[in-house]
């Protein structure tokens, strides 16, 4: 069973999620700086850079949109031309275009944006013209697959694409069905909206933070909300009502005088979990550093010695780990290349344990990972998608250091 515990203040929305009684996922929105991603614009394009194959976009941020040329052409791989055009024969500085944000902007860096349009429902994400059926990779049983692939090639018209999401797993097709048409009326209303809108223009953003995760993380029959704003909860009730009809809701109001936050011990758990040192149960240790390219996480024994031999308690520690870094990239949304330095292991059945436990935890995060191995130095690697900012509502830079966890010594400073 899931638990969201979501804690409501003046200017921020939080919520947390836990499985089993463990927090696996932390999200939070401020009421000043909503997100972008999943928001489409009408743009104007400002420049285009053949040499980049890229475009620049004004959506009216601050920071012009970034265009790539794998985002201009047609969804569907088996449509594209053999062989990429030059970006300058699709666009033009001047042209409107609707453009979907894909990634929030970043430091010095817009937003980037993408023309594959996705518009994600409760059973299925609907995309206009990507002109294909898929099926989540998570349904395991082969009827099921065929039984879905079926009625979306049955549901789908013209030029529209539809992934069948994991939740849709035996659900009816009068359920499906009805998501489509929900989906279908939001992109009508899209289009309606950018033929009247003069650019730039924000067309449709979308869902708040609460009602994203019930959309996606929340099954009405047996998870629970526990939310602590009698307003927000209303309007949770509401959303789930439209989002799952007939069906009882699980939400819970909880108005006692301090934060539910406290109560569930969830700021003890952010504070432990977003810390550069964690420890781990036995006594071994996880030091994880980000960096602007990359993420790397440290595994040590440190006070754990709990096997009867070295490479025993090194599989151990190794295996603990495995775990909880699984746990922590999906918390604390870690994205692009992570390197994990296990400690060294002489056998091979060992590495692979390691890896399988890994791949076991990050099955149940709902954005992929892509373990692509061990290096010649024992180091893992994967890639993770981030689309989102997380961490900034956790902690924020140090003043003195800038984030480095270093600040310079009396002596620079003087000669500063």
């Amino acid at each position: 069973m899931k638990q969201m515990i979501v804690h409501c203040s003046e200017h921020v929305t939080r919520m947390a999620l836990l499985d089993e009684g463990k927090l696996v996922e932390y999200a939070a929105e401020r009421g000043e700086q909503e997100e972008l991603v999943g928001s489409y614009y009408k743009g104007r394009v400002i420049n285009v850079l053949p040499g980049m194959q890229a475009a620049f976009v004004d959506i009216g941020q601050k920071k012009n949109a970034f265009l790539y040329i794998d985002d201009v052409l047609h969804p569907h791989l088996e449509k594209q031309p053999p062989v990429k055009p030059s970006i300058d024969t699709l666009l033009h500085p001047g042209q409107e275009i609707i453009v979907q944000v894909r990634k929030e902007p970043r430091g010095g860096k817009g937003a980037r944006v993408t023309t594959h349009f996705t518009l994600p429902g409760r059973w299925m994400v609907y995309m206009p013209s990507a002109e294909y059926v898929g099926v989540s990779k998570k349904i395991v049983r082969d009827s099921e697959r065929n039984r879905l692939k079926a009625l979306g090639e049955r549901l789908r018209e013209n030029e529209e694409g539809l992934i069948m999401r994991t939740v849709a797993e035996d659900e009816p097709p009068e359920a499906v069905e009805g998501d489509l048409e929900t989906l279908r009326a939001q992109w009508k209303g899209i289009l309606r909206r950018a033929d009247q809108a003069e650019a730039p223009a924000l067309l449709h953003r979308d869902l708040s933070i609460v009602q994203r995760f019930l959309r996606d993380a929340f099954d009405p029959k047996q998870d629970e909300l526990i939310i602590d704003s009698a307003r927000a909860a209303k309007e949770a009730e509401v959303f789930l009502e439209d989002m799952a009809p007939g069906r009882p809701g699980a939400v819970k109001l909880d108005e006692a005088g301090d934060s539910v936050f406290v109560r569930y011990r969830i700021w003890d758990e952010l504070n432990r979990s977003f810390a550069r040192k964690i420890m781990l149960d036995g006594g071994g240790t996880l030091i994880w550093d980000e960096t602007e390219a990359f993420t790397v996480i440290d595994v040590n024994t440190a006070q754990y010695t709990g096997g009867s031999t070295l490479e025993e308690t090194v599989t151990r520690t190794n295996l603990l780990a495995a775990e909880e870094i699984g746990r922590l990239i999906r918390l604390r949304d870690t994205g692009g290349i992570i390197i994990v330095d296990f400690i060294d292991m002489e056998q091979e059945e060992h590495r692979k344990l390691v890896t399988d436990r890994l791949e076991s935890v990050l099955a149940k995060d709902r954005t992929k990972t892509h373990i692509l191995g061990w290096t010649r130095l024992g180091l893992l690697e994967m890639t993770r998608k981030k689309a989102r900012q997380t961490s900034g509502v956790v902690q924020a830079p140090c003043s003195c250091c800038g984030g480095t966890g270093r600040s310079g010594t009396p002596d620079f400073a003087a000669a500063d």
